[in-house]
């Protein structure tokens, strides 16, 4: 929202981005499940004192996983406001970008194997 006297300040923004945040965790129960099974990666990563680069890949596959939520939601949301009912072109793009979320955790699935798997694969 653009202030009468100006742009948003750079704390607006950032209480703005935060809102964001929240209300994916609090309406998306796919962002709550996302974001449980991230606390449950970082805890095993800390117990298993994975490596300096391990824990930046198992970081950037969550960051890829909670983007790609995030954006499917904004479109979901925006297409919800633009075509509230059903029409193939609205169902295309939700399906496009829930697509997106799918691959985004298949790709963190994957890095998850790759760093814990060999460990695991020990007990």
């Amino acid at each position: 929202m653009i202030r009468p006297n100006g742009p948003p300040s750079w704390r607006e923004k950032f209480v703005a981005a935060g809102a964001g945040i929240a209300a994916v965790w609090r309406t998306e129960s796919s962002g709550r499940v996302h974001g449980g099974i991230a606390l449950l990666v970082v805890v095993l990563a800390m117990g298993m004192r994975v490596t300096l680069v391990d824990g930046a890949l198992l970081a950037l596959a969550i960051g890829l996983v909670w983007v790609t939520e995030m954006i499917n939601t904004a479109i979901e949301t925006v297409v919800d406001l633009a075509q509230p009912e059903m029409h193939p072109l609205a169902k295309r793009a939700k399906d496009i970008a829930a697509g997106a979320v799918l691959v985004a955790a298949g790709t963190a699935i994957v890095v998850g194997g790759l760093v814990f798997g060999p460990a695991l694969l020990q007990l």
